[in-house]
């Protein structure tokens, strides 16, 4: 559904709707470039700690906090907030195993507070993780409403850690996303606020409304540790922030998709509302795809019968992405 462009209408881009990715890349790159760190790995800071490595990631729920406020919804996002964590730190090859959280709001609210806890604590259950502690911070002039972020802490074996050189030969195996997940909202909301509300009923799925598919909660992949651990593992994508660009963290490598997982009727949805071309939902949206992992062709099926996923395509030489006749690059 999604090999050709959205439609003839007014097409939306994600710069357009208020996210430049590649603006927002040279930012972070320029504020690591401040005080010159090196990131050890492309989704977590490492620590040396003697026979192991103590690893940090630290993310947020983005826009789709604004589809939370205004639905009045505030339980799932918590789940968001621990999984967008989590899920770096896995990508890596390590294992979460503390988080803490920060709530910066305008003025004090309890049920906010509250259903946020909830969130939370289903998400640390899922990942396996403990709550170390966090903060509450009540900053009228700074925020608008509410923002929740957090940093997860995870341990792994000096070889245990995956270094994101992907081989060219390698067989990628693509693990299913549960939906939207926590990246892509400004374009997604500004397709689908064109002309619904988030109350309206999800046409593709009478069901929920269209509010409620949007905060399907991201999921957490801790559970591929275990499998990731009896497999070589030479890289691994956590489709967050770029889309299907995040393969190309993997390596200069070409990653040729010849059978990617089906997307969710979300994102049709969202190309339809919005005319957004084909290319800019591969750019923005795990389109179906939450993880994907390149390893030698011999293993790949075996990991996927150990995961829900499947074998979807291959490695390369060149440095792209390829799918559904769409060449992508950083």
């Amino acid at each position: 559904m999604t090999g050709s462009d959205g439609g003839d209408g007014d097409s939306l881009t994600y710069a357009e709707a208020g996210v430049d990715i590649g603006d927002s890349e040279d930012a972070t790159a320029a504020l690591l470039a401040a005080f010159g760190s090196d990131l050890t790995t492309e989704y977590a800071g490492l620590l040396d700690i003697g026979d192991r490595y103590l690893a940090l990631a630290t993310d947020g729920v983005g826009t789709k906090l604004m589809v939370a406020d205004a639905l009045e919804e505030f339980s799932t996002i918590g789940i968001d907030c621990i999984a967008m964590n989590a899920n770096d730190l896995v990508a890596a090859g390590v294992t979460p195993v503390a988080f803490v959280d920060y709530l910066a709001v305008d003025e004090p609210d309890d049920r906010l507070a509250r259903e946020i806890g909830e969130g939370l604590a289903v998400g640390l259950e899922r990942a396996d993780l403990t709550l170390l502690g966090g903060e509450t911070a009540v900053m009228p002039e700074v925020v608008s409403g509410f923002d929740l972020a957090g940093t997860c802490a995870g341990l792994a074996g000096k070889g245990e850690v995956i270094d994101g050189d992907a081989e060219v030969g390698d067989a990628l195996v693509g693990v299913p996303s549960s939906g939207i997940h926590s990246n892509g909202l400004t374009l997604a909301r500004e397709a689908v606020t064109r002309d619904h509300e988030y109350g309206d009923e999800f046409p593709l799925d009478p069901e929920v409304t269209i509010g409620e598919e949007l905060l399907r909660p991201t999921r957490i992949y801790t559970d591929l540790l275990e499998p990731m651990g009896s497999h070589e593992i030479h890289a691994a994508a956590h489709v967050t922030g770029g889309g299907w660009t995040n393969l190309l963290r993997m390596g200069e490598r070409q990653y040729v998709i010849e059978d990617p997982l089906p997307a969710q009727p979300i994102f049709e949805f969202v190309q339809q509302e919005g005319s957004v071309s084909a290319e800019e939902m591969y750019r923005t949206f795990n389109m179906g795809t939450g993880f994907v992992l390149a390893l030698a062709p011999e293993e790949a099926e075996s990991l996927a019968a150990e995961t829900d996923g499947r074998v979807i395509g291959r490695v390369a030489a060149g440095e792209s992405v390829e799918i559904r006749g769409l060449s992508l690059s950083g």
